[in-house]
């Protein structure tokens, strides 16, 4: 048995697949998120402990081999034992939105993405160690280091000495991806070369360790990484040039996999380093996702099994009704960053229906989820995976936005992903086309395709009109 650990924003998750890639059982637990005034931030104990949970659920004695995924970005700050000086600070934390202005106006922001590939929103590590520095240096002052979620969870499962990173989370927004290391010069315009020493150690190939016997039967090989964006790609079969991932969870992300390492163009999400020297995933991790569409539903007082039978309920285009999707606290992340737009809403009218918005909402991720993908230069086949997959209507709607057939992956992709990581690193075959055969291909309607294609340029001109008010 082969167990995948996914440690997700809100929800811990393990999945337990035989030699086939056959998901045989799933074990998950919600984790708190404290919101308060842009602040965000999770409780280690709570997170470590939910892994734990999960693990003893799925688990047995017949573990032959266990990977570890989980979020990414964040601060998550341990002393020299692991443990937490403070709360973790989430990825959708805003605090550090006016840093990001700043360095967006004084030609900063470009300088990192042109040396990094990676354009920094509020949330990822260098704006967040910044602002700890300047308001809350204390942690700071009595951490060893500042990592990710998967570390965390890694240091505390195998006993490890000391944290370490991976190639694919220290790819925000610290790492060249040419070099593999960090960059120093990125560190020194950020302001944090006094706190250098913070930076985990990054370990290429991804750092393997033996359980100590929480969770897991002692002994039991563990592989740290890669972190939830590229174990999804993984886990959908995503290795070949060209070739796309789109994933509908609780924030969308696009991407590409590619041999090429373009730093031109407007900076905007971030070439994600993998396992492999000389291949990266051009990334868009949105901020817009199924929690815009979870706000319409509560606002409207609608159930989520409802949503396919509105979807059918309403003609494409949604009789008028429009929206723009950007409703998190922290803005937009990909495939452009502006920290102060929102979420917009237009062609309401008393006539208006839940279906109405339900339906506009849909096709406003979609819209979005288009832009992201030819951001990241998709020009092969789409995989699709998360939690979004579970709607055969949204689905359909999903491949009509975009035009293309939708290769659909589901089950913990995420999971699958990390056993499959942690099996390269061990040496251990796995027949990978078996384990990421997709579970349906969705056709796009050509009629409706042609449709929403003059639709996404609607879309993108009204961004960019919210784009320009969310400036002023």
């Amino acid at each position: 048995m082969y167990i995948g650990i996914d440690v997700g924003t809100s929800t811990v998750k393990a999945a337990a697949f035989d030699g086939e890639g056959r998901q045989l059982k799933v074990a998950a637990r919600s984790v708190g998120l404290g919101m308060r005034d842009g602040f965000v931030e999770q409780d280690m104990r709570e997170v470590y402990a939910a892994v734990v949970a999960v693990l003893e659920e799925v688990g047995g004695e017949e573990v032959e081999l266990a990977g570890l995924t989980g979020q990414g970005d964040g601060v998550w700050l341990l002393d020299r034992d692991g443990r937490p000086v403070r709360p973790a600070v989430s990825w959708m934390d805003g605090r550090a939105a006016e840093l990001v202005d700043r360095w967006l106006a004084d030609g900063t922001f470009e300088t990192v993405f042109r040396r990094t590939g990676s354009a920094m929103f509020p949330g990822c590590p260098g704006p967040l160690l910044a602002w700890l520095d300047s308001h809350d240096p204390k942690p700071l002052d009595r951490a060893t280091a500042a990592v990710y979620c998967k570390d965390m969870v890694f240091q505390r499962l195998t006993g490890a000495p000391r944290a370490t990173t991976d190639v694919s989370d220290a790819s925000m927004p610290f790492l060249d991806p040419r070099t593999r290391a960090y960059d120093n010069r990125v560190v020194e315009l950020l302001g944090l070369t006094h706190r250098r020493g913070l930076l985990a150690p990054v370990s290429d190939p991804v750092a393997t360790g033996g359980a100590k016997g929480e969770g897991l039967p002692a002994g039991t090989p563990l592989a740290n990484g890669p972190y939830d964006l590229a174990a999804c790609a993984l886990g959908a079969g995503v290795t070949r040039p060209g070739d796309g991932l789109l994933i509908v969870g609780t924030c969308l992300a696009g991407l590409v996999a590619t041999t090429g390492l373009d730093l031109s163009g407007e900076p905007a999400g971030l070439h994600i380093s993998t396992d492999r020297p000389g291949h990266w995933l051009r990334a868009m991790p949105a901020m817009v996702g199924t929690a815009a569409l979870d706000w319409v539903l509560k606002t409207t007082g609608v159930a989520h099994d409802e949503v396919d039978t509105l979807l059918a309920d309403t003609p494409p285009g949604a009789h008028g009704v429009r929206v723009l999707p950007y409703f998190a606290p922290s803005g937009e992340r990909a495939p452009f960053v502006e920290p102060r737009l929102r979420a917009e809403l237009s062609g309401v009218c008393l006539e208006s229906t839940p279906a109405d918005l339900v339906r506009a909402t849909c096709e406003g991720i979609g819209y979005a989820a288009r832009h992201c993908l030819e951001a990241a230069g998709l020009t092969g086949t789409l995989a699709v995976c998360g939690g979004g997959t579970r709607s055969p209507a949204w689905m359909r709607l999903l491949a009509d936005v975009l035009g293309r057939p939708l290769r659909v992956v589901e089950g913990e992709v995420g999971a699958r992903g990390a056993v499959l990581a942690a099996a390269e690193r061990y040496g251990i075959a796995l027949d990978t086309a078996t384990w990421t055969r997709p579970t349906a291909v969705v056709e796009p309607d050509a009629g409706r395709a042609a449709y929403y294609a003059k639709g996404y340029a609607d879309h993108l001109a009204r961004l960019a009109v919210a784009r320009d008010r969310a400036r002023r």
